[in-house]
């Protein structure tokens, strides 16, 4: 080996470390971008941890495909808790519909009852006004009971 190939061995190894150094560096970056949406409870998606981390969405996909693969498994995560979340309280809310509907049906059937007695009382107070005014005659006449 020549002291020129010598040399230029030598410079390769501190390039490819910063290149190593910066592209850790990144992958930090990416990682606490992550941890940091996690921590606010916002939307993990590769978009908004390229946008935390200062970074593009490409640049995720292309260079860091493990972490992209663990962003999209965090939010088919989130994703899925909340459809849990939602079924759950359509659940609860149907359970509800169900008990208010038979409410209803009670309380119409509970009105029909009173309305039926509120008009078996109209019509017996207007025999009694009529009574009571004379203008009414009554038919049903009590018979002595025969001992």
């Amino acid at each position: 080996m020549t002291a020129g190939q010598a040399s230029r061995a030598a410079s390769k190894p501190p390039a490819v470390d910063a290149k190593a150094h910066r592209r850790q560096r990144t992958a930090e970056a990416i990682q606490r971008a992550i941890a940091q949406l996690q921590g606010s409870q916002s939307k993990v998606s590769i978009s908004a941890v390229a946008k935390v981390a200062g970074v593009t969405p490409a640049l995720i996909h292309n260079t860091y495909p493990d972490l992209a693969e663990q962003i999209r498994s965090i939010a088919g995560k989130a994703t899925r808790a909340q459809r849990d979340a939602k079924q759950e309280a359509l659940a609860r809310e149907k359970a509800i519909n169900r008990g208010l509907r038979s409410e209803i049906a009670r309380l119409k059937v509970d009105l029909a009852q009173l309305a039926s007695i509120n008009q078996t009382l109209l019509n017996e107070l207007a025999v009694l006004k009529g009574l009571a005014s004379g203008k009414v005659v009554s038919l049903l006449q009590s018979r002595p009971v025969a001992g």
